[in-house]
């Protein structure tokens, strides 16, 4: 593993990881994380990149953890400058190399919502919902979830200038902003694809290039409806759906965060690296 600072248009210089693979890398893979979750989580998932031969990047969000009390971002912060800065990076650096995407939740998001996904030959969201309360089921977990991102993670973010995610139980420390985003797209009927100020069904139709997109079974935030709307608009990308089941894993649960934990790597992460080589092959 090896260290790559990476700068944003910004200046703010994203802290990020490259696995390299110990042979000629066939592709590089960008694997942009979900919310409140940092880099830590997908590592072992790019070590199994790096063995089957390709370069992996993993990256932390600015304001994530300890910076959420420093840095002032939201989730359109995220999309229009880390995401951007890691694909450009990541383009530049190698301009022969294949270049794929895998995003977690929030990362699939970024994936659509962003312009230099033109230089990706193919992408992989894995949880990537639209997060409506309205698909949120059963009404227990919905309003269990209403009051984390309607009434307790707003009123965090206005009082203490960002949220605790550690002590509400939603991961790593948020800025202020992206729990203030999240709670106002949750209301919306397409979540933000109705905020004007996001523009996110045009910026959804600039993509070409194939798409594989899945769901867990077990997910109570991102059921199979919520994914399926955030799919349809990637209105120029060939998109395959799939969804997994604690079945296909021996019975271990998966929920919205598991897929990357090393107990899948022989059952569930298969659907995603297969698909990938396979993608490859054809950029080639």
């Amino acid at each position: 593993m090896t260290h790559a600072p990476i700068l944003c248009a910004d200046g703010f210089v994203l802290s990020a990881t490259l696995h390299a693979s110990p042979t000629p890398a066939k592709a590089m893979v960008l694997i942009h994380p979900a919310t409140g979750v940092t880099e830590r989580m997908y590592f072992a998932f790019a070590r199994h990149l790096t063995a089957l031969g390709f370069d992996a990047l993993t990256y932390n969000y600015r304001g994530i953890g300890a910076q959420a009390r420093h840095v002032a971002a939201g989730f359109s912060t995220w999309a229009a400058l880390d995401v951007e800065a890691v694909t450009r990076w990541a383009a530049a650096r190698n301009p022969a190399l294949a270049l794929l995407a895998v995003g977690h939740s929030f990362g699939g998001h970024a994936i659509g919502l962003c312009e230099s996904s033109r230089h990706l030959n193919g992408a992989v969201m894995i949880t990537s919902q639209a997060g409506c309360l309205r698909f949120i089921t059963p009404w227990t977990e919905r309003l269990r979830v209403a009051a984390l991102l309607k009434v307790i993670g707003p009123l965090c973010a206005r009082l203490l200038g960002y949220v605790p995610g550690k002590r509400l139980g939603i991961g790593e420390d948020l800025p202020a902003q992206v729990m203030l985003e999240w709670s106002r797209w949750t209301s919306l009927p397409r979540y933000f694809f109705d905020d004007p100020g996001m523009d996110a069904a045009a910026r959804f139709s600039r993509p070409r290039m194939p798409v594989l997109s899945v769901g867990m079974s077990d997910d109570p935030w991102a059921p199979a409806a919520a994914i399926d709307l955030m799919c349809r608009q990637l209105i120029h990308c060939p998109v395959e759906r799939r969804q997994l089941s604690p079945a296909d894993s021996q019975g271990q649960a998966i929920g919205h965060l598991g897929f990357f934990r090393e107990r899948h790597a022989t059952t569930l992460w298969p659907a995603v690296t297969e698909w990938l080589q396979r993608h490859v092959a054809v950029a080639a």
